[in-house]
């Protein structure tokens, strides 16, 4: 049985053994010229402001729940959506109910200021 694996064992040894001949060969062939630009942080096309232990804004992390929410309310309506003819009344009502539980929770964010990016009107 486990010789049916032995091929895929190969390729992944083989995988590995190629990666690392790549990496030490770039390593020793490749230039090493560092400058000030090439050495300082950068991230999103955007130059660093502050330190990277400054804390983030609440509302950033609470875009961010919104946004898995959210997405999670796609994942669950679309095959619901899909065949919805198939099912009885009751999935529709548990389907509305949790609509109406996910709005509830988008006007509670919203009351809260999250989508106001002014720091100054932001209610935690």
């Amino acid at each position: 049985m486990l010789e049916n694996y032995f091929p895929i064992l190969i390729v992944g040894v083989v995988a590995l053994i190629l990666a690392a001949a790549f990496l030490i060969l770039s390593k020793i062939l490749g230039p090493f010229r560092p400058n000030k630009n090439k050495l300082d942080p950068y991230e999103s096309g955007m130059d660093p402001v502050g330190e990277a232990k400054d804390r983030y804004s609440i509302s950033f992390y609470l875009v961010a729940m919104e946004f898995i929410v959210f997405d999670l309310e796609v994942v669950f309506i679309y095959p619901w959506a899909v065949r919805y003819l198939e099912f009885g009344a009751g999935t529709f009502m548990a389907m509305m109910l949790f609509i109406v539980i996910l709005f509830v929770g988008l006007l509670y964010t919203l009351k809260k200021g999250t989508l106001d990016w002014d720091l100054n009107h932001f209610k935690a």
